[in-house]
């Protein structure tokens, strides 16, 4: 395409590029009027985030790649294109794996990428990201000129470069600490919180309104929604940034043990304290200190803790001297707090003190088609993690995952992409290029399915009931469970909570009354 055809067909996309849009239909349409001149079956835009490649729109590749992040040393076209400024394209018969590799949307299964050229963004001189183009096609861009494809990146650069700075404007006109990385945790990828649905995204205005204050946030939700990630994202949004962040898990320790964790103790405080240690609260000063599982702190320690959240100070255990701390409180649970108030289980004065600004975290089932981004978050941790060039999911899965229900929410889905995927693997007996999960290793059970029906045969006539009537029976039967669960995992107590879906401390809490630790 010569340069006054190119110009010509690229001001009208200039022209609604200009409009007030949001960055997300901004970049898709920049790909569309892209596809449009030069003709492939799938284009992209990801942005550069340290040694991670992050999709920020996709056309004509599978939904689930919005989800997923490309660590660049493990992908060689990816480094390729961002070790030199012009454009790049690729021999259709180049060894180079293909991150796209059954990714892009066309009839069949398993399709590999045969063209693919891209050509990195420069912003302010330096590499921003790369927008690419692919095709299933062999030689399909052998005609194309590679000024065409400038022309588009110079352009996307552009557009980048408007959106972050209407973005940042609209941060600081806010809060000078609530940047763009207001739900990433400093420390890498695996610390992100992934999602474009409404629910989502009030989520993020949430934890970017509140983030910036000093305001103490109840976050609440349901098991395995990623109630600790919320934590994080408020800590990495707020003025305490580069302070510490502290966690306690409140589930995981015995009752006699919370207080000293929290506060410290001092030498000789109670049987096996040797030195002097400093608690939870000292170590977050100045910084912010989260507490898991808040739900399950005994009454005495939670009229310790709110002298402390009131006044700032606290004594370690054994001591009477006073310390001083500056800590922003930031607590999680998956009960229902007002109600154990009600039920007497809990200090009406110590929830209220916690609850300053509640933060629900919204279930799986209610993020719509989030739970296809997310399954590529963990589709592309476990090609890595399995070495594999390809991992994907077919169409039947991708309609399995979204009728599911997910009681056990993210942390359901992680678990099962993980586990699908080793299965998956093991089924074939030799490496497969393309490792595509069908609905049937994904073995899950529409929401609206019931379990299958019984069998006519009559059921099996119930034991008589020990001396000790239902209590016994119950007690007997959870104890021979939990026994032959510990067995199956070799001791292991945090696999053996998994499989019965139990906390690791309340299984703790129930082999201790049934006898078995």
């Amino acid at each position: 395409m010569t340069a006054k055809p190119l110009l010509t067909a690229l001001l009208p996309l200039v022209s609604d590029l200009s409009r007030d849009l949001p960055d997300q239909e901004r970049y898709r349409r920049l790909l569309q009027a892209m596809r449009g001149l030069l003709p492939c079956d799938a284009a992209a835009l990801l942005r550069l985030d340290g040694e991670w490649l992050v999709p920020l729109a996709v056309d004509g590749l599978s939904a689930d790649t919005l989800g997923r992040r490309f660590k660049v040393s493990e992908h060689p076209r990816f480094q390729a294109l961002l070790s030199r400024p012009e454009p790049t394209r690729f021999a259709s018969d180049s060894e180079l794996p293909d991150p796209y590799d059954g990714l892009v949307n066309a009839p069949g299964a398993n399709l590999e990428v045969h063209d693919c050229m891209g050509c990195p963004l420069m912003v302010d001189e330096r590499p921003w990201g790369l927008v690419t183009l692919d095709a299933l096609t062999p030689g399909q861009f052998q005609s194309l000129e590679l000024d065409a494809l400038q022309a588009f990146a110079s352009l996307a650069a552009a557009t980048v470069t408007v959106a972050e700075r209407i973005e940042h404007l609209a941060l600081r006109a806010e809060d000078e600490h609530q940047r763009a990385e207001v739900y990433r945790q400093a420390s890498g990828q695996d610390k992100e919180l992934i999602g474009q649905s409404p629910a989502h995204k009030h989520l993020l205005e949430e934890v970017r309104l509140v983030g910036g204050s000093d305001l103490t946030v109840l976050i609440t939700g349901e098991t395995g929604v990623g109630k600790e990630l919320v934590a994080m994202a408020l800590h990495q949004a707020s003025h305490r940034a580069d302070k510490p962040l502290v966690s306690l898990n409140c589930a995981a320790l015995p009752d006699t043990l919370v207080e000293s964790e929290l506060f410290g103790h001092v030498r000789g405080a109670f049987t096996g304290a040797h030195g002097e240690r400093r608690g939870k609260f000292e170590l977050a000063n100045g910084g912010t200190l989260f507490l898991d599982e808040v739900g399950e702190l005994p009454l005495s320690v939670q009229a310790k803790l709110l002298r402390v959240l009131q006044s700032g100070q606290l004594q370690r255990l054994g001591s009477d001297r006073e310390h001083r701390v500056d800590v922003r409180l930031i607590a999680a649970t998956n009960r229902d707090l007002a109600a154990e108030v009600r039920n007497g289980n809990y200090r009406a004065d110590f929830y209220h003190r916690l609850s300053v600004y509640p933060l629900h975290v919204p279930p799986l089932r209610e993020r719509g088609r989030d739970v296809l981004l997310l399954a590529g978050y963990f589709l592309e941790q476990n090609r890595s993690r399995l070495g594999l060039n390809s991992l994907r999911l077919s169409p039947e899965a991708q309609a399995a995952l979204l009728a599911y229900d997910w009681p056990g929410n993210v942390r359901e889905l992680e678990h099962l992409i993980g586990r699908s995927a080793l299965k998956a693997l093991g089924q074939h007996p030799e490496r497969p290029r393309i490792l595509t999960l069908s609905a049937t290793d994904l073995d899950l059970r529409p929401a609206s399915a019931g379990p299958a029906a019984p069998a006519t045969d009559p059921a099996p006539a119930l034991p008589p009931l020990p001396a000790g009537g239902l209590r016994e029976a119950v007690d007997a039967y959870q104890r021979r469970v939990v026994d032959d669960c510990l067995k199956r995992h070799q001791e292991n107590w945090a696999a053996a909570a998994r499989e019965l879906g139990l906390d690791r401390a309340n299984l703790s809490r129930l082999a201790r009354r049934l006898g078995l630790r």
